[in-house]
């Protein structure tokens, strides 16, 4: 298990999203999975880094766990900001346009199809949001 603790701020994404990224080559990650979990840093990050302490500011921890059999990777996103289940709201409508469609939501939708796990617990007076993402047999 790897870790990385960080401002909270929309700034430091990259480097989340480097630090990630660095691991995932390390295991031999197809592009396709490293993108679909690029696209979930930038939501679940980004969203801890403008809700979870506004108008202040805090730490993030970003957690990265490899899984044997199937291969898989866990990364776990911990922040002691203010407790948002981002599970509990409903999905958006993608049938309707965008004009008619209601603003937020989108991003957590997209993570959710495209990761096999997403969990959440507020535990300790932490938020701690779980993906995996299985990469092969």
């Amino acid at each position: 298990m790897k870790e990385l603790t960080i401002e909270a701020a929309i700034e430091n994404i990259e480097t989340v999203t480097d630090f990630i990224n660095s691991e995932l080559q390390a295991i031999g990650c197809p592009m396709k999975a490293e993108i679909q979990i690029d696209v979930a840093i930038d939501e679940l990050f980004g969203n801890i880094a403008r809700y979870a302490y506004n108008p202040e500011t805090g730490k993030a921890t970003v957690r990265f766990e490899i899984e044997e059999s199937p291969l898989s990777v866990i990364i776990t996103f911990i922040d002691n900001g203010t407790p948002f289940n981002p599970l509990e709201n409903a999905d958006p409508d993608i049938g309707l346009s965008a004009e008619e469609r209601q603003i937020g939501g989108l991003g957590i939708f997209l993570v959710k199809k495209s990761m096999d796990m997403i969990d959440y617990k507020f535990e300790n007076g932490q938020n701690i949001l779980m993906i995996k993402k299985t990469l092969g047999q």
